[in-house]
């Protein structure tokens, strides 16, 4: 097989670590994005981490940029970078909500926005976006994240169409409960049953899935979700 170059965004802790070492596993180079590579380093000949701040919107765009310069041959990107929050939209500030859709969902707008021209050039590739049981749908103290998620499934829909008589791939995976630090700094966490959540582990199983698959076919929309959904609420 030929060995691809793949773009993981959110590559430094739980999905997209695994995403990472699934890929490595397999004999791709990975060009890791993250904010911060320090805290979790992943020392690997094949795995480069570029440092971006996707919420940056402002300067997005010049580092992906630079990005691509350096690593012109990538031909795959997991736009995976995201983080939680969940509560009463009232009690949200205006810029709380900007901060938030920036992270959440502008990041994957101006990923895909940098990305998808240039595998189109290329004749081939596939643009595999980290969706969410969220996207489909909305949920008590959700209105946020699922905005989101909804946002970024219908991005990922229009690409799909736009993409496809260009040889590009664009795919959506749509965990639910995922066993990983996004439940770190928040008041609820999956049941403790290994049956209560998805491991980041089985999510990158399903990425390999996608990009892997035999050219003319693509795999539009995946979803995953734990056999028996039970949430914990309170401390950890």
């Amino acid at each position: 097989m030929t060995v691809r170059t793949v773009l993981v965004t959110g590559s430094s802790s739980g999905i997209g670590r695994a995403v990472t070492e699934r890929l490595l596993s397999q004999g791709c180079v990975v060009i890791g994005v993250g904010r911060d590579h320090t805290r979790h380093p992943l020392e690997h000949p094949d795995y480069h981490p570029f440092t971006i701040d996707l919420s940056d919107i402002s300067g997005v765009t010049k580092r992906l940029n630079e990005l691509w310069s350096a690593h012109p041959d990538i031909d795959a990107v997991i736009s995976n970078a995201g983080q939680g929050s969940f509560g009463h939209l009232e009690n949200y500030s205006p810029q709380q909500i900007v901060d938030f859709f920036n992270t959440n969902l502008l990041s994957h707008v101006l990923v895909a926005r940098n990305a998808a021209p240039r595998l189109k050039s290329r004749g081939h590739g596939d643009l595999v976006f980290m969706g969410s049981e969220a996207a489909l749908q909305g949920a008590q103290r959700g209105s946020l994240y699922c905005t989101a998620k909804f946002g970024v499934r219908g991005l990922a829909q229009s690409l799909r169409a736009e993409c496809s008589g260009r040889g590009v791939r664009v795919s959506i995976i749509n965990p639910g409960l995922v066993r990983s630090p996004f439940f770190d700094d928040l008041n609820f966490r999956p049941g403790a049953d290994e049956h209560n959540a998805i491991e980041p582990a089985d999510v990158a199983e399903a990425v390999w899935m996608v990009v892997s698959a035999r050219s003319g076919t693509v795999f539009d929309e995946v979803n995953l979700s734990p056999q028996k959904k039970v949430i914990d609420f309170g401390g950890h």
